[in-house]
């Protein structure tokens, strides 16, 4: 239902967050909301694309980080196994654009049959994109939809592809990509989660140095899932410090 309304402890609830933040949020104007009268209310649709596009930013503050943890880490379960497996991997992507790298992971991604209609993920992956990039520090970017729609897949699913020469692909630190995960969830909840999952695991683990040093997709697949689970069994450590 993206045109769903949240009060503002829904909202809280819905983000992982306390009340006191979503409040000193609004206050300073940091997350979107709308005034109904007396009301404070939050429309689910923006704040699903507030909450992708910080948590890709949580590296650059530490409150940001913080929140990202707790959306990483609040299942307390490993989430990648249901998602992935290593025939839904191309390790030797020929992708150097943009439009050929969302073309050959939506072709991956159709392979695997879940995908409804390849030709619309293919747009709200660009309307995504021209959002901002979805690439970040470190040489990977995190694509996905701008919204979730259960009716677009037959089930959640994740892809990654690794392309043979990194590609500019708009990262904040100006340096090329060669990792690109594509996330498609049918819930929003499980995309936040997964999102934040990874991007914590980008930061805190050798990851992206396994990925780009595995030998194929099912060496890849392995250093994902021992990785998260490295994760998400140090994960009431503080500041998960696993690097």
């Amino acid at each position: 239902m993206p045109y769903r309304f949240f009060s503002a402890d829904g909202a809280a609830q819905y983000l992982h967050l306390s009340r006191a933040d979503l409040d000193r949020l609004v206050k300073d104007r940091e997350v979107p909301f709308e005034t109904r009268g007396a009301r404070t209310v939050f429309r689910k649709h923006d704040l699903d694309g507030w909450a992708s596009r910080r948590l890709l930013d949580a590296g650059s503050g530490r409150q940001a980080g913080d929140w990202q943890r707790t959306c990483a880490l609040v299942s307390g379960e490993p989430l990648l196994p249901d998602l992935i497996r290593p025939e839904q991997i191309d390790p030797a992507m020929r992708a150097k654009t943009k439009a050929s790298v969302l073309r050959d992971l939506v072709a991956v991604a159709e392979a695997t049959g879940w995908v409804c209609d390849p030709a619309e993920l293919i747009a709200s992956l660009e309307a995504r994109e021209a959002l901002c990039s979805t690439a970040v520090p470190g040489g990977v970017a995190f694509l996905h939809p701008r919204t979730q729609q259960a009716d677009r897949f037959t089930t959640s699913f994740l892809v990654l592809g690794r392309t043979v020469q990194p590609i500019h692909y708009g990262a904040p630190d100006g340096q090329p990509t060669d990792l690109f995960f594509l996330l498609g969830c049918q819930e929003d909840r499980l995309h936040l989660h997964t999102l934040a999952r990874l991007c914590l695991m980008a930061q805190k683990t050798d990851l992206l140095t396994q990925l780009r040093g595995a030998s194929d997709s099912t060496a890849m697949c392995a250093a994902l899932l021992a990785d998260e689970q490295a994760v998400v069994g140090r994960g009431d450590r503080a500041g998960v410090s696993i690097r």
